[in-house]
């Protein structure tokens, strides 16, 4: 029988990991299950920080951006020792299960303490990167698109008005998921992200040669590059200054950052993290142990914790394709 649940949030936070906590508890409230929430990631196993949620607690949090439980990174969770101590934390607590929402980082530190933990443990994708295997989207990657497009519309207004060029630097050194949407969505002429190939200073020319020929068909005019974080030696503004020096045009860069991870979910995100947040009780309640809750063709479904780092997911090859040989012609 789940009596006691612990929830934590973990590594980088995303949109909707609120409605996600929210809807642990409600679930939770609703198999008369006491949920324990840990503050600042698998720090409060270690801390001893935790409070119980109970369902006045999520009352309005569903539109708020970041997480009530503050997330953090747990340098101790990489060693045994660590991973033994948060185990024994859960013990100590009573905890049935734990609900781990985070992505496959985090996963790997639960499946850690899985090794010394009785009880059982569940993941909730929450990761802007939306590069965990075993589901179609993460909680936090729609929102990251809206609040990347806002910017590359923005961008695209004051490129038209000196016209320029602009690189935009987006989040996603190890998957072009972000990238490819957002540039894809904006209008880019240009992408630029991990799947792509890696850029180097001789590879210049495959980025100069179509916009050259751009400058022909449609005169001097805007122009815009998307570009996944680390894609180029020295980063995008290193890459812009080469591109300035190769073309004879201003080219700038820009570098949104943390701005993709903040602000109120949309509602794709919010809908999302409530099923996949309810669905995880009700999989525990079932049985569930070392699985995560995901979402494919909207069917709620679980996958296997240890392989949602596998990265067997792909970005769409028919938008690769068509951005590859149509878009950037």
């Amino acid at each position: 029988m789940i009596k006691r649940v612990g929830v934590l949030t973990s590594g980088g936070d995303a949109p909707g990991m609120n409605a996600a906590i929210r809807a642990i508890v409600l679930t939770g409230a609703a198999y008369n299950i006491d949920i324990i929430g840990f503050r600042h990631g698998f720090n409060g196993l270690l801390d001893d920080d935790y409070q119980t949620l109970l369902p006045q607690h999520v009352q309005n949090i569903i539109q708020h951006g970041g997480t009530i439980l503050k997330s953090a990174r747990c340098k101790a969770l990489h060693t045994p020792e660590g991973a033994k101590q948060a185990a024994e934390a859960l013990q100590r607590l009573q905890l049935d299960a734990l609900v781990v929402i985070g992505g496959d980082g985090s996963f790997r530190g639960a499946l850690a303490i899985a090794e010394h933990y009785h009880g059982q443990i569940i993941g909730v994708p929450g990761t802007i990167d939306n590069d965990v295997d075993g589901t179609d989207y993460t909680i936090g990657f729609a929102t990251a698109i809206d609040t990347a497009l806002d910017a590359i519309d923005k961008i695209r207004d004051t490129a038209d008005a000196f016209e320029r060029i602009f690189l935009v630097e987006l989040m996603g050194r190890h998957s072009g998921y972000i990238t490819l949407s957002a540039g894809i969505a904006g209008g880019a002429e240009q992408i630029i992200c991990p799947e792509f190939g890696t850029l180097q200073p001789d590879d210049l020319k495959t980025l100069i040669a179509p916009v050259q020929r751009a400058q022909l068909l449609r005169g001097k005019s805007s122009y815009i590059i998307v570009v996944a974080e680390n894609s180029y030696p020295g980063g995008t503004t290193a890459l812009a200054e080469a591109l300035s020096s190769a073309l004879g045009i201003e080219c700038r860069a820009c570098i949104l950052g943390h701005i993709q991870r903040g602000g109120s979910p949309v509602g794709a995100d919010r809908i999302l993290a409530t099923k996949l947040g309810a669905y995880a009780i009700e999989q525990l309640v079932l049985g569930a142990n070392l699985m995560m809750a995901g979402e494919i063709n909207q069917q709620a479904v679980l996958y296997p914790m240890a392989q949602t780092g596998a990265k067997k997911k792909q970005i769409d090859p028919y938008l690769v394709r068509w951005q590859q040989t149509i878009a950037s012609d």
